[in-house]
């Protein structure tokens, strides 16, 4: 097997030189194959409130520069036991939420004929519906361990079915994830009414929330979610707005009192131990962003993502 081909050597090439690559590693046409692909989808036609997450991809892009690559929390450096690349953008219809949707779906199973998983970078949540279609058409229905202030298990805004606020109501009705090992994570603040909260039970997931974080502490959640996800095979949807607006202002609905940026780091390392299939890092708006807080905290999002991903398919 051929080296992998790493990140940009800071020490020869300055950080802010050069093509905004995640984590300035190679892209996809540049290496002879990928284990790891990266992929942006500039996409916000399914926002309901603040606009602008269409720029997220190229924004988280530029806030992970200074990542380097050993990870101390996990103890692993990434890009050196898996090529991980970075596979540019997803183009989709802004005009047409249906077409874009089944653009975005074409365009996750063919570039999961070239990467055996695959990161993504949105855009809106949206965007979580036809990766999961991708997935599963792959691997059977999947756990979801959605990290979110919102449930996103709404059924239509303005009468429409596909937003960012319904793609996991849309993936449970179409058979997409597994009912019995599913859950929402960091979820808080008002509901229309206690009826989301029986639906969503319904649809299949458990929550732990917030709420619960801060009161039995962040042990004691990923005790819950581990228990809940077992060792299916899982699909992991992160929304920045599961950080508190502090951490993350950059978001199209922020919530206040969320989990902090270590908090959530510290539930995503626990997962070495499960079977990832896939990712997303969605919502991230610039536009919002003061000093690119919420796109570092997406871009380490990322890397302990891609960190996990690499280690599980070395062993």
């Amino acid at each position: 097997m051929t080296e992998n081909v790493g990140p940009i050597d800071a020490s020869v090439n300055p950080r802010y030189s050069g093509i905004a690559t995640f984590a300035r590693l190679p892209r996809i046409d540049d290496v002879p194959r990928a284990d790891i692909a990266v992929v942006g989808i500039p996409f916000d036609s399914g926002v309901s409130y603040r606009p602008g997450t269409r720029f997220g991809p190229s924004h988280v892009r530029e806030s992970s520069r200074l990542l380097r690559p050993y990870n101390p929390a996990q103890d692993v450096s990434p890009f050196a036991i898996a090529q991980v690349v970075d596979a540019g953008d997803i183009p989709v219809n802004p005009f047409d939420i249906t077409e874009a949707v089944d653009e975005v779906e074409r365009a996750a199973k063919a570039l999961g004929e070239q990467a055996q998983r695959i990161v993504t970078i949105g855009g809106d949540h949206t965007v979580a519906l036809p990766l999961l279609r991708a997935v599963a058409a792959k691997h059977g229905p999947v756990a979801v361990l959605h990290f979110d202030a919102h449930l996103d298990t709404w059924d239509t805004y303005f009468g429409a079915p596909i937003t960012h606020g319904t793609p996991f109501r849309r993936a449970s009705e179409e058979g997409l994830i597994d009912l019995t090992a599913s859950c929402h994570v960091g979820t808080r603040g008002p509901l229309y009414s206690k009826q989301d909260l029986i639906d969503d039970e319904r649809l299949g997931f458990s929550i732990v929330s917030s709420e619960y974080i801060e009161e039995h502490g962040v042990e004691a959640g990923i005790q819950r979610i581990l228990q809940r996800i077992g060792d299916k095979p899982l699909y992991v949807s992160i929304d920045i707005d599961v950080l508190d607006p502090a951490h993350a202002p950059g978001t199209g609905t922020p919530e206040a009192g969320g989990l902090t940026s270590r908090e959530l780091l510290r539930i995503l390392r626990a997962l070495s131990s499960t079977n990832i299939v896939g990712a997303d890092v969605v919502e991230v708006s610039p536009a919002y962003d003061h000093a690119q807080m919420t796109g570092i905290a997406a871009s380490h999002v990322v890397y302990e993502l891609v960190t996990l991903l690499a280690a599980q398919l070395a062993r």
